[in-house]
């Protein structure tokens, strides 16, 4: 069962068969939207549009927690992340996409575990990418014809304005490929949730370090994003002919050592809120 991330852009997934619409109730609160249920071939896919159908939610107030959350209790097996990016180098192209497997997360409010009020855990998060999803996620858009960069750090930002002329050279500096404002604390709390995650970039400018391009418009992103939004959607169909093996992921069993609370010190009320991810 492949979750499905749609962000700037891409607020639907055409060519579904026994599509239904599932309103989830989770104990973070309510998703970005309402989640679509259907079948690509023989594979279950969930999709969810992040900043919900109108793109009425910024980057800082999107609920992470209840999407994730919402994904899980719907049986999704893998998530695959659309996200809209600039590029910070300059053979990563506008138009051009990137499976990052690394992430610098520079937010500062939003709330990153599910872990809290009582129970401690730590999971690991050296390689935030499920390997096997990402192969496999490159695979699918370069045979859709995409021009792809394996590999690569992408720097998340709080937005919701663009970075400043010095933080983007700044970030240049520190190697970054792509930046964005919406993989953190998606990734994370994928990993807490034990699922195979990857990101598929769509890079959609240059950022403003470039000096010979215009300086970041949503003019000039929208653009770009109408050409990406279809490559994006046909990858997610072949990706979903070629899933790799959840078992085999990373994440697999990723919190099942990671709590060092003591079970019976878990009050409750947490253990109830919790119930969906202890299980």
């Amino acid at each position: 069962m492949l979750g499905v991330v749609g962000g700037s852009g891409i607020y639907d997934l055409p060519g579904l068969t026994r599509v239904s619409v599932e309103a989830v109730e989770t104990p973070y609160g309510a998703p970005s939207a309402e989640i679509v249920r259907g079948w690509l071939g023989d594979t279950g896919l969930l999709f969810l549009p992040r900043h919900g159908k109108n793109h009425a939610i910024p980057p800082h107030q999107i609920n992470y927690r209840a999407n994730i959350c919402a994904l899980k209790k719907l049986g999704a097996t893998h998530v695959v992340s659309l996200s809209a990016v600039g590029s910070m180098r300059e053979e990563i192209a506008p138009g051009h996409v990137v499976v990052v497997d690394q992430f610098i997360d520079l937010t500062k409010k939003r709330v990153s575990t599910f872990f809290e009020d009582g129970v401690v855990g730590h999971v690991p998060f050296a390689d935030p990418v499920c390997s096997l999803l990402a192969a496999a996620l490159a695979d699918a858009s370069a045979q859709e014809g995409a021009r792809v960069h394996q590999g690569g750090t992408y720097v998340c930002m709080e937005g919701p304005q663009f970075s400043t002329r010095a933080e983007s050279r700044l970030y240049r500096q520190w190697g970054v490929s792509v930046i964005g404002m919406t993989a953190m604390p998606e990734a994370k709390l994928a990993r807490e949730a034990e699922l195979p995650y990857a990101t598929l970039a769509l890079a959609t400018d240059y950022d403003c370090w470039h000096e010979a391009e215009e300086d970041v418009s949503v003019d000039a992103i929208l653009a770009v994003l109408k050409q990406n939004a279809d490559l994006a959607r046909r990858t997610v169909a072949r990706l979903a002919r070629a899933l790799p093996d959840p078992s085999g992921s990373i994440a697999s069993g990723a919190t099942r050592s990671a709590i060092l609370t003591t079970r019976s010190a878990i009050a409750p009320d947490v253990r109830e809120r919790l119930a969906w991810l202890l299980a």
